[in-house]
């Protein structure tokens, strides 16, 4: 009988594939660059009223804010094992 659980056990501390990463970088700065898009769409179209200064405050910081996560790198993947420590280990088997 074939089991249907398909999630895998953890055993190791190693961090997700390279493309894995890249492509959820890419994919936050994708949105992020639409809703700048969408931001600067906005304030042109509300042009005249003071939502126009908040619309363009959004298209002009979005870029730096995109930037700045998009080139944050690897982020931690949680869930691997705990790191292996020999003084808490061995206090634990009454050593």
């Amino acid at each position: 009988m074939r089991r249907k659980d398909t999630d895998s056990v953890r055993i190791t501390s190693a961090a997700r594939p390279h493309s894995e990463d890249l492509r959820h970088r890419e994919r936050r700065y994708i949105i992020s660059m639409t809703i700048r898009t969408v931001c600067f769409l906005l304030s042109v179209i509300t042009m005249g009223h003071w939502v126009m200064w908040v619309f363009l405050a959004g298209a002009v910081f979005l870029p730096y804010v995109a930037v700045v996560l998009a080139n944050g790198g690897a982020s931690p993947d949680p869930g691997g094992p705990e790191p292996f420590d020999p003084q808490n280990d061995f206090r634990a088997l009454g050593s």
